[in-house]
């Protein structure tokens, strides 16, 4: 089984995958953007794109490592990563369903002004790559390939695992 966790930049997606993690015996962290980084690190500044995920090669890599984890992990996958383009999530996460993987998709809802408060904290400014980011979230998020919207505004981290593992029927370990 395969929990993808999607939000905005900002909406406790690491902080929610690393606690499920944690209460989730035999579960895994994969973290998409990894492979982002091997790609940026290793072009040539000409051919750059500003967004790794619009490599093909990367989703492309994803794909193909969340299908061999899948086939040859006896545990629950947990993937925190931003994907807002319908045809992105189709290319992972739609070729992963369709090729028989089970892959739950939750999307962490959060206000806009919660949102820039969050990254503030962390040390983010307004003007901030993630800060800039935001409207583009929160509108590519609102369309229906990215259902299971959990309105995350009011809720801790514990609250969040905790809605994600009811849904689920997992039994988490207590703490």
């Amino acid at each position: 089984m395969i929990i993808w966790i999607n939000g905005a930049f900002g909406a406790g997606k690491s902080q929610t995958a690393n606690e499920l993690h944690r209460r989730l015996p035999q579960s895994f962290i994969f973290d998409p953007e990894n492979a982002g980084y091997y790609i940026r690190s290793n072009l040539p500044q000409e051919i750059k794109t500003p967004d790794f995920q619009d490599y093909a090669m990367w989703r492309q890599f994803n794909y193909e490592m969340l299908k061999h984890m899948d086939t040859h992990y006896n545990g629950i996958i947990i993937v925190p990563m931003t994907i807002v383009s319908p045809k992105y999530f189709e290319q992972i996460v739609g070729r992963l369903r369709s090729g028989g993987c089970t892959v739950h998709h939750f999307a962490l809802w959060v206000s806009k002004e919660n949102l820039l408060k969050r990254l503030q904290k962390r040390g983010d400014s307004r003007h901030s790559w993630p800060a800039q980011q935001i409207d583009r979230c929160l509108e590519g998020l609102s369309q229906s390939v990215f259902e299971r919207h959990l309105d995350t505004n009011n809720m801790t981290i514990d609250e969040v695992v905790e809605n994600i593992a009811a849904e689920l029927n997992l039994e988490l370990i207590l703490i």
